[in-house]
């Protein structure tokens, strides 16, 4: 069974920093890009990072680019999210999601996804 599981969410306050585990299981991990989204209630959801983790190539829009960092640790098959220097925009529930490898570091199409984690920033 494909399996995602998200850690490490909580409050925080302005300007300091969380980091999210999304440990996988059930697939060959080596195979797969691994994304990790956020979405408020409304809002459409996020793309904010991904990693391939054959490689550790990694992507991150204008929003998150220089605080925030994913990595990836195989022989664990968990992925990380480290969030520096956090804003009260960064407040949402955050999850991670699990797609076959493309030519970049993202996936095409993510088909498996973890229930998400809370993360709220105060100001």
């Amino acid at each position: 069974e494909v399996q995602l599981v998200e850690s490490g969410g909580g409050l925080v306050q302005a300007g300091g920093s969380l980091r999210l585990s999304c440990a996988a299981s059930g697939f060959i991990f080596d195979d797969y890009a691994i994304g990790w989204f956020r979405q408020v209630p409304g809002k459409e959801r996020e793309k904010i990072s991904c990693i391939r983790v054959s490689d550790g190539i990694t992507y991150y829009p204008d929003s998150v680019k220089g605080r925030f960092t994913v990595s990836s640790d195989n022989a664990k098959n968990t992925a990380y999210l480290q969030m520096n220097s956090l804003k009260p925009e960064d407040t949402a529930v955050y999850s991670c999601a699990a797609g076959l490898k493309g030519r970049g570091p993202c996936a095409y199409e993510y088909d498996a996804w973890g229930r998400g984690t809370q993360v709220a920033v105060s100001s």
